[in-house]
C-alpha cells in the first residue's frame, strides 16, 4: 500500500502519534477505565470509612440518619437516574448522526445535573439551619454522641460527589459545543463515550452514597 493511500484511510481526526483510528480508541477508552478505577479507590476509603465509625458508634449513625430527609435524597436519585437515561440517549443519537437530538439530550442531563444541586443546596441550607455542621463545628442537638463525626463523613461524601457532578456539567457543555462544531461526530465518539462513563460513575456512587447516609437503619 503507498503512504497516499495509507494517508486517504487515516481519518484527519486522528492524532500524529496513533497508527490508526482504532488504537487511538483503544488508548482513550484504556484510559478512562484506569480514570475511573482510581475514582472507585477513592470514593472506596470513604465508604470504608463509613462502614468502620458506622461499627464503633451505631447509636450515632442511626440516629444521624433520621435527621437527613430522605424525599430530597430520595428525589435526587431519581434526578440523578433520568439523567443517565438522557446521557446515553444522547450517544445514542449521536451515534446514529442525529445530532441535533444529540445536542438536546446533553442539555437536558446538564439541566438534570442543576436540579439536583439545586436539591442538595436546600438540603446543606437546612441543616446550617439546624446548626448541623461537620466535625467540632456541630452545634445541633438531634444526634448525640459523635454527631459532628457523623456529619463530617455525610459532608465530604455528598461534597466531594457534588464537586464531581459540577465537573460533569463542565464536561457536557463541552461535549455539546464540541458536537455543534463537529469536532465529535457519529465516527470519532470516543470523548462523549468516556464523558457518558464519567457520568454513570457519578450516577453509581450516589447510588451507593443515598442508602448507606440516609437508609441506614
Amino acid at each position: 500500500m503507498s503512504a497516499s493511500e495509507h494517508a486517504d484511510e487515516r481519518p484527519e481526526w486522528v492524532a500524529p502519534f496513533f497508527e490508526s483510528a482504532k488504537q487511538q480508541r483503544s488508548a482513550a477508552s484504556l484510559g478512562m477505565w484506569l480514570f475511573i478505577g482510581q475514582e472507585i479507590l477513592f470514593f472506596s476509603g470513604l465508604f470504608m470509612a463509613y462502614i468502620a465509625y458506622r461499627w464503633l458508634y451505631p447509636g450515632t449513625w442511626l440516629s444521624g440518619a433520621e435527621v437527613l430527609n430522605k424525599w430530597l435524597g430520595a428525589t435526587n436519585t431519581v434526578v440523578l437516574l433520568t439523567s443517565s437515561l438522557t446521557m446515553v440517549l444522547a450517544i445514542r443519537d449521536l451515534q446514529l448522526n442525529r445530532l441535533v437530538w444529540a445536542i438536546r439530550w446533553i442539555w437536558a442531563t446538564v439541566g438534570l445535573a442543576g436540579v439536583f444541586l439545586v436539591v442538595k443546596a436546600f438540603e446543606y441550607t437546612h441543616k446550617f439551619e439546624m446548626g448541623i455542621f461537620p466535625g467540632g463545628h456541630y452545634e445541633g442537638g438531634a444526634v448525640e454522641g459523635m454527631a459532628g463525626l457523623f456529619f463530617g463523613i455525610y459532608y465530604t461524601a455528598t461534597g466531594l460527589h457534588a464537586l464531581h457532578v459540577i465537573i460533569g456539567m463542565g464536561l457536557l457543555a463541552w461535549l455539546a459545543i464540541k458536537i455543534k462544531n463537529g469536532s465529535v461526530s457519529p465516527e470519532n465518539d470516543v470523548l462523549a463515550e468516556n464523558i457518558g462513563l464519567y457520568w454513570h460513575l457519578v450516577d453509581l456512587v450516589w447510588i451507593f452514597l443515598f442508602p448507606m447516609l440516609y437508609l441506614v437503619k
